[in-house]
């Protein structure tokens, strides 16, 4: 490309996932958030009441999230992913009091699902044989329209997993994007769903070891610059209105408005993008996770949904979670902890404790929110759009994130 400066605004996964991409390739980045730390959704931060450091969230990666592996790589950070050398997966079902644990086999072929002693509890070949249709679904259906949302395969597995990938209730999702999720994961075999964890930190995996990364490329990283407006000129931006300062662009100076999508709106109006969204609650404890728990484990028939133990400190995780967002804090605080110390056998007395609230955590993964999304080249010449709510054929997700930043980049650098 001619020589400029590429401007990324916004230093959430997509934002750093681009300007690392591109320093990579040599070509001048200056990096603009809006906030005083990088990371947006996906950021740590050292908690007075818990007196440790936790994520905001709990964001599970999987081991077929080449994106993800591909930026870590870069950024020399695949080392921070803790997870086992095989995928599996602990439930526990508070209402009956089962406990079992899902383990595939590590190739595409399924064979595990024959022997009914792997199977989820209860469920029956023909259950697993209808996915099919789910994996060949078309545009525009919901995974109801396609699938029978029911049975013991649906209830233990598909469900929980479906609500946690798309953080939308999985009987009124988008099936394309269940689909897009489960050919990457699912249907290439265990291989391919590992999971893997940020270890100790988000910040410690995907932030700190990127802006590391960009300052020794010689990046510009500015903090508290929050984008008012984008002075636009024909075909072209040819400004970006700060609040202290307004900065003319150079002919071959280019952007990537790595931006939520609400805000990528009002910056500019002709963007169509998603306007639902679903919240995520999740929980933190500071209380070590018993010896031996599996460090992810969901939970059926719970106000939790999936519970990860820390070395110093049990989290937990509840998707699609607006039935429970406008609770108040010691009461979910509470709920939580019940169905900690069932799963895991602990007392009633509750530790120290932290609730943290995304209530526009992702858009909504329904069909009409998925057609909403905007693809990342844009009308305007310069300008290319980053972002998880972007159309990167995933939901919302730490994997669709990094993908949609590399996407960017690829345009900026073949421009």
């Amino acid at each position: 490309m001619n020589e400029g400066t590429v401007y990324v605004i916004g230093a959430g996964l997509a934002g750093l996932s681009a300007a690392v991409e591109l320093a990579a390739k040599g070509i001048r980045v200056c990096l603009i958030e809006g906030t005083a730390q990088a990371g947006g959704r996906c950021r740590s931060y050292f908690d007075a009441a818990l007196g440790q450091v936790i994520d905001n969230g709990n964001h599970l990666v999987l081991s077929g999230n080449h994106a993800v592996h591909a930026y870590l790589r870069t950024i020399g950070a695949v080392d921070k992913l803790a997870g086992p050398n095989r995928a599996r997966f602990a439930f526990a079902d508070l209402a009956s009091g089962a406990r079992w644990t899902i383990a595939p086999n590590e190739g595409p072929l399924p064979w595990w699902v024959l022997i009914k002693e792997r199977r989820v509890p209860g469920s029956s070949l023909g259950e697993y044989l209808t996915l099919v249709k789910l994996l060949a679904t078309s545009r525009g259906k919901r995974i109801n329209e396609v699938i029978a949302c029911e049975g013991p395969l649906w209830r233990n597995l598909l469900q929980p997993f479906l609500l946690a990938a798309l953080n939308t209730e999985p009987e009124i999702a988008s099936a394309e994007l269940a689909a897009a999720v489960m050919r990457e994961t699912l249907a290439r075999g265990g291989h391919a769903y590992r999971p893997r964890i940020a270890s100790p930190t988000l910040d410690a995996a995907f932030v700190e070891p990127a802006l590391a990364f960009l300052r020794g490329k010689g990046v510009d990283v500015r903090f508290g610059g929050r984008l008012r407006a984008v002075g636009l000129s024909g075909n072209r931006a040819a400004s970006l209105d700060f609040a202290e300062q307004q900065m003319t662009l150079a002919p071959h100076d280019r952007v990537v408005l790595a931006t939520p999508s609400w805000v990528t709106q009002e910056l500019l109006p002709d963007i169509l993008a998603p306007n639902e969204f679903r919240a995520i609650v999740n929980a933190h404890f500071a209380i070590p996770a018993p010896p031996g728990a599996p460090p992810l484990t969901g939970v059926i028939g719970g106000t939790a949904e999936w519970i990860f133990a820390f070395h110093d400190r049990i989290s937990v995780t509840v998707s699609g979670a607006d039935r429970i967002v406008d609770t108040d804090r010691e009461t979910l605080a509470k709920a939580f902890w019940a169905d900690i110390a069932a799963v895991y056998g602990l007392g009633l007395d509750l530790p120290p404790w932290q609730i943290v609230k995304e209530r526009r955590a992702t858009f909504a993964a329904t069909p009409v929110q998925a057609a909403r999304r905007a693809k990342a080249k844009t009308a305007w010449s310069n300008v290319v759009l980053a972002g998880d709510w972007t159309d990167t054929g995933l939901p919302a997700t730490i994997e669709g994130a990094v993908r949609s930043g590399q996407r960017a980049a690829q345009l900026i650098a073949g421009a």
